[in-house]
């Protein structure tokens, strides 16, 4: 049976169970579906709602990669809309992870000025943080998503069967957004996160749902991100910094990579501050090495980190905005930063790590 969640304008569904999907599908039995993939999630997850399809869909296809979420995918994919002829009544399906979420719904909010659009994550990420909240967007130059809007999708189907087709590293990678809900929601669910190995885990559905609820609360409170929806980016401004430029590098992060160190690099400042004492702080630190592949950064990577956290879309002041966890269950908004703190916290994640016998 599926876990209902509801947000302001559309429920999510979660479970393997593709009666809500086939219902929804068939009230646009009238209207053209087009379903949007990339090149892995066609592959491994396109067979499996294709019994929930109508038999007449489209589909489009990109590669796959935080890479090509970007505006010239965007162009390729308004220009498959037109050639197929799509309408403001027709429907686009998101099949895929995060970058397929954003972007095609970004697509979707943009084109003839929006058309409704549903999501369907495929990765753990996604199911767990980007396919809810409205938030749609692109890359551009390097800064994390910041061309985009704020949309609702009609609806969101979170099939746990599909974590089944992700490479560990995927797999991990999505495990980052869940130990940020945990740290940002009370130690009841940071304690039963810090008991979970997701590479053995077999019965998802209740672990999503209770992440996906951390989000729906602070949500539903703050859809336009004003204020408490802030606390959502512990551990993104650094990671998304550190994202962008690695995202260049041969020894490249996954987004939930980069958010891991960005939360570790995070956690270093609150404790400097005084708002995580030093032994939450070393139990954030051992959560993370146990699961993530953390090591040093060059120091000459530095300066390009900050710029990118300079373009952050949440800062509004001079100096750089972070959402501090500290303590654990409590986060601390618009804690503002000079570029010389944020390379001390840079410094002190690599001397954490060296001491710690990483290289």
């Amino acid at each position: 049976m599926n876990t209902a969640l509801f947000l302001p304008t559309y429920p999510v569904a979660i479970g393997n169970d593709l009666a809500d999907l086939a219902s929804l599908l068939d009230s646009y039995r009238d209207q053209q579906v087009v379903v949007l993939c990339d090149t892995n999630s066609h592959a491994f997850c396109l067979d499996i709602i294709r019994p929930a399809l109508p038999r007449n869909f489209r589909e489009m296809i990109f590669p796959s990669g935080e890479e090509n979420k970007k505006l010239d995918s965007c162009a390729k994919i308004w220009e498959q809309l037109l050639i197929f002829g799509v309408g403001r009544k027709d429907l686009l399906v998101n099949l895929g992870g995060g970058v397929v979420g954003d972007m095609g719904g970004f697509c979707a909010a943009t084109f003839k000025r929006g058309i409704d659009f549903i999501q369907i994550p495929t990765t753990l990420l996604s199911m767990v943080d980007a396919s809810v909240g409205g938030k749609l967007g692109i890359d551009f130059l390097d800064v994390k998503n910041a061309i985009g809007v704020f949309n609702d999708p009609k609806a969101v189907f979170v099939l746990p069967q599909f974590l089944k087709t992700l490479p560990p590293r995927q797999l991990i990678s999505g495990f980052a957004e869940m130990i940020k809900h945990a740290l940002i929601s009370d130690v009841t669910l940071w304690e039963a996160i810090c008991m979970l190995n997701p590479l053995e885990t077999e019965n998802w559905q209740a672990f999503i749902a209770d992440s996906l609820r951390v989000k729906q609360q602070i949500v539903l409170k703050d859809p336009r991100e004003l204020g408490l929806r802030k606390a959502l980016n512990v551990g993104h401004t650094l990671g998304h910094g550190i994202e962008g430029v690695m995202l260049h590098q041969p020894d490249f992060l996954l987004h939930g990579e980069a958010i891991a160190a960005g939360i570790l690099a995070e956690s270093w400042l609150s404790c400097r501050e005084g708002l995580l004492d030093t032994e939450e702080f070393q139990a954030i630190f051992r959560m993370l090495k146990i699961h993530f592949p953390l090591s040093p950064f060059r120091e000459s990577l530095f300066d390009d980190f900050i710029r990118l956290m300079y373009n952050d879309k949440k800062n509004e002041r001079s100096g750089i905005n972070l959402s501090l966890v500290g303590p654990i269950g409590k986060v601390n908004l618009d804690c503002c930063f000079t570029p010389a703190d944020i390379r001390e916290a840079l410094q002190g994640y690599n001397n954490l790590l060296r001491e710690s016998g990483y290289n």
